[in-house]
């Protein structure tokens, strides 16, 4: 649904529902999200977000490139 909506409109788009990984995040950033929810994974791990942002700082780190740049390229 975020690609869809990534499509249609030309507004920041939340990407949320089943984020509990810096993976999960990358692919709806990928999918046009501008920023992800992480909620119910916080339950489980109250510092599940700093952890996707750890990795996601690798990932773009590692590969040379910035999230604005992973952006909506599905």
């Amino acid at each position: 649904m975020v690609h869809q909506v990534s499509k249609a409109v030309n507004i920041p788009i939340m990407g949320m529902g089943g984020i509990t990984s810096w993976q999960d995040a990358l692919e709806f950033i990928m999918a046009g999200a501008s920023i992800v929810q992480v909620g119910t994974a916080t339950f489980m791990n109250p510092k599940k977000s700093l952890e996707i942002i750890d990795g996601l700082n690798k990932y773009v780190n590692e590969n040379m490139v910035s999230i604005k740049d992973l952006t909506n390229i599905l």
